[in-house]
């Protein structure tokens, strides 16, 4: 018999939950994220995007999907405050954020400010007002 491929991505959480990709998923995923990015966030290559999330699996599927695109992917700790993020936001010109639920209010109390950002993606199973969601657009 033949033995299953060894995975491209393995994922498990502290409850046990578990995401496995295999090569092929991951190109075709990181493809599809990729277009989202291009299409629906209007990203060009060089434009860099801002994604403060845990390391769920969809960090590792953006920034796949951001080397594909030549998009610059800037990671951010869940633990940035608004403070951080502004400064952030204006230090890297970036066009994009992509951010969870929880610290999306982070992110709105700061937009004021920000005149590069034309785009904000939501990660996860929440929804938000203005905030496309990841999973809907794939």
């Amino acid at each position: 018999g033949r033995k299953p491929a060894n995975p491209a991505f393995w994922w498990v959480n502290d409850e046990g939950e578990e995401v496995k990709w295999s090569f092929e998923e991951l190109g075709s995923l990181s493809r599809k994220a990729a277009n989202v990015l291009s299409e629906a966030c209007g990203l060009q290559r060089g434009d860099r995007v801002i994604a403060v999330l845990p390391r769920v699996p969809e960090w590792w599927l953006l920034n796949v999907a951001c080397m594909r695109a030549g998009i610059v992917f800037i990671p951010g700790t869940s633990q940035l405050t608004a403070k951080d993020i502004s400064y952030r936001l204006q230090a890297s010109k970036a066009k994009c954020f992509i951010t969870n639920d929880t610290l999306a209010p982070a992110v709105e109390s700061v937009l004021p400010g920000s005149q590069f950002l034309k785009s904000k993606l939501l990660v996860g199973k929440g929804s938000r007002a203005g905030w496309p969601n990841l999973k809907e657009l794939l």
